[in-house]
């Protein structure tokens, strides 16, 4: 059976190995247009991109995702419960106490970001602190600080930032296509439909590789959750409410819906189930009944 520490390796694993996808991606997306359109200076400002935004996506990807949702930093003077809840939680963990960020959104939901325990944050809606009991919010903030712990912020935090990157990317290539010229637009007619099938493929792949590394870590930090607060039933009770709310988050963003404890996004239909961030509810208050 794994345990902790095999899974914070495996996290640091997925983390250098999502760093090195995106660098090789986002240079031979480069490379590839800059043949197309007879202009080696596309290749270098693809390198350059491409280095910078690792770096970014490392150390800084969580004030990124921060200013993405409007969090605001609070103090322990400004919301004692809500600080003394995760003090406690944190020390039962043997963890640091994290920043506390509060987002002016009324859907109940919650986030926790950072690339270490040094460095982590958790981030909770108005909604959240307004709709949950006590019990229920001790079970979604112990979700959160699972996620610190099992270094799941770093892996999920990178995700937002890289796949951001690359859907951006695709996007400014096929404009490119659509309006610019090129001698080999002619010539190469298989290169221009490889460039064409990149654009409309990357961000396909990224959503992919978003979903295989956020699905199993929701079971883990749920688990690990339950566990710290010796009470399944109040994460079971939570993740009820939090679901079956039907309020919009109006800052919502598929790049990074699998960061919350529950996907921000409501819509139902078919496609949306398909790409799901988050293991079904039902699926995951079946294996917190069994502990």
């Amino acid at each position: 059976m794994a345990t902790l520490y095999d899974q914070v390796s495996s996290n640091n694993r997925k983390t250098f190995f999502l760093i090195f996808f995106f660098l090789m991606f986002v240079i031979l997306l480069g490379w590839l247009f800059s043949y197309v359109f007879d202009n080696v200076f596309i290749l270098y400002i693809s390198v350059a991109i491409s280095i910078v935004m690792s770096f970014a996506s490392y150390y800084n990807s969580h004030k990124i995702i921060l200013s993405m949702t409007g969090a605001k930093l609070v103090s322990k003077q400004n919301n004692k419960e809500l600080y003394r809840i995760i003090e406690n939680l944190a020390i039962t963990a043997g963890m640091k106490t994290p920043q506390i960020y509060i987002i002016n959104e009324t859907q109940p939901n919650a986030f926790a970001t950072g690339r270490d325990e040094e460095h982590a944050v958790i981030a909770v809606t108005k909604g959240l602190l307004e709709k949950l009991n006590k019990r229920e919010l001790e079970g979604v903030l112990a979700h959160e600080l699972a996620h610190i712990k099992n270094k799941d912020i770093l892996v999920g935090s990178v995700v937002v930032v890289l796949v951001g990157i690359v859907v951006l990317l695709s996007d400014t290539f096929s404009r490119s296509l659509l309006y610019g010229r090129s001698r080999d637009n002619d010539k190469n007619p298989i290169l221009l439909i490889i460039a064409i099938l990149s654009m409309v493929l990357a961000p396909i792949a990224a959503t992919i590789i978003k979903l295989a590394i956020s699905r199993k870590q929701e079971f883990r930090a749920d688990g690990t959750g339950a566990l710290l607060t010796r009470d399944p039933d109040g994460l079971i009770s939570a993740l009820i409410k939090i679901s079956s709310d039907k309020t919009p988050l109006t800052r919502a963003n598929s790049a990074m819906a699998h960061l919350y404890i529950s996907s921000p996004l409501k819509e139902k239909n078919s496609l949306n189930k398909l790409f799901m961030t988050h293991p079904p509810i039902e699926d995951r208050i079946k294996a917190l009944k069994g502990i």
